[in-house]
């Protein structure tokens, strides 16, 4: 499994997808959401999924982000847990276009197309290599 604390906040990858919920699941997707079972939280913490958020608009896009070291290993070790199995099964009905798949299975990942920290750090560099 990935080490959550291993390498810098710099060296990880951020992650973005949506998904879609429906629309007359949106209440308890979100009562679902404010009390997680611990033992998910714990295997989301010790798999690698870090600084992992969720955002659903009223017309059902949900929204996630997370960074982490490697997002196909933090997947694939969270695709082996057992909590995990429990919870896309009871998930799996929330969800448009997943075709009754695991959500997981059906994130549309986004492409990242700026990021501030990257710019500054870059702009940082060239500054200072000019200045030399």
């Amino acid at each position: 499994m990935p080490d959550p604390s291993s390498g810098s906040r710099a060296s990880l990858q951020r992650v973005c997808f949506t998904l879609r919920v429906k629309p007359e699941r949106l209440a308890e997707y979100r009562e679902r959401h404010a009390a997680v079972w611990p033992d998910m939280l714990r295997a989301l913490a010790a798999t690698g999924w870090t600084n992992y958020s969720l955002f659903l608009s009223e017309d059902g896009l949900l929204v996630g982000y997370l960074e982490t070291a490697d997002f196909d290993a933090a997947r694939d070790a969270m695709a082996r847990t057992e909590v995990n199995a429990r919870w896309q099964a009871e998930m799996a009905p929330f969800f448009e276009g997943t075709g009754g798949a695991n959500a997981d299975d059906s994130f549309h990942v986004l492409t990242e197309v700026f990021n501030l920290e990257t710019q500054l750090a870059a702009a940082d560099a060239a500054a200072e290599g000019a200045g030399k």
